[in-house]
């Protein structure tokens, strides 16, 4: 019964901050577009739920690189000023919120990883995938990424096996608080994002 009420629920504020933030949004695509070419939107693959996959949305935020690039730069060397500031705010992933409409993801799941890792999970591990993934989840405001995989996994699968109305409230609490005292914010800037 809650998942219904949490999609409806998601469905609502995904389009009241669709509207209170499209002055911000419109502002970082247009800072994106004129510190570098490229696309505004970065898309990438990712399992949701039952994993099937879909495009994530973010803001750009790193330098696309060229095939003649002589060497292949690190994830940090590519990050632009502005990328910098879209992740340190976390401005970067409000394009989300288009995923959000679509029914593919939900403001409170577990974090969608990289397709890649798909084949490295456990049954147990697998599970985290019974529900949407979400913008936030119960690994990201428990430690990011000062814990390991496996405490990550534990903490997804808690809340597959404790969705609520009340945990995902404490979870939104809780992120919001880490993200305004910008602690684990954005830290692992390739696995966990």
């Amino acid at each position: 019964m809650y998942i219904k009420i949490k999609r409806l629920l998601d469905l609502m504020f995904a389009l009241i901050l669709l509207i209170i933030t499209s002055p911000i949004m419109v502002v970082a695509a247009i800072a994106i577009k004129l510190e570098s070419d490229g696309p505004v939107i970065f898309k990438q693959p990712r399992p949701g739920k039952d994993g099937k996959v879909f495009n994530i949305y973010k803001f750009r935020t790193m330098v696309v690189e060229g095939e003649d690039d002589e060497r292949e730069s690190s994830q940090l060397e590519r990050i632009t000023k502005v990328g910098y500031v879209l992740r340190k705010s976390s401005i970067d992933e409000l394009p989300q919120l288009f995923n959000i409409l679509k029914g593919e993801m939900s403001f409170i799941g577990p974090r969608p990883l990289l397709v890649d890792y798909l084949e490295h999970y456990s049954t147990e591990q697998m599970r985290r995938h019974d529900v949407l993934p979400g913008i936030s989840g119960w690994a990201q405001v428990h430690g990011r990424s000062s814990v390991s995989y496996e405490e990550k996994f534990d903490c997804d699968v808690y809340y597959v096996d404790n969705i609520s109305l009340l945990l995902d409230i404490k979870i939104l609490f809780l992120t919001v608080y880490k993200v305004v005292k910008k602690e684990d914010v954005n830290q692992d800037e390739s696995k966990w994002r």
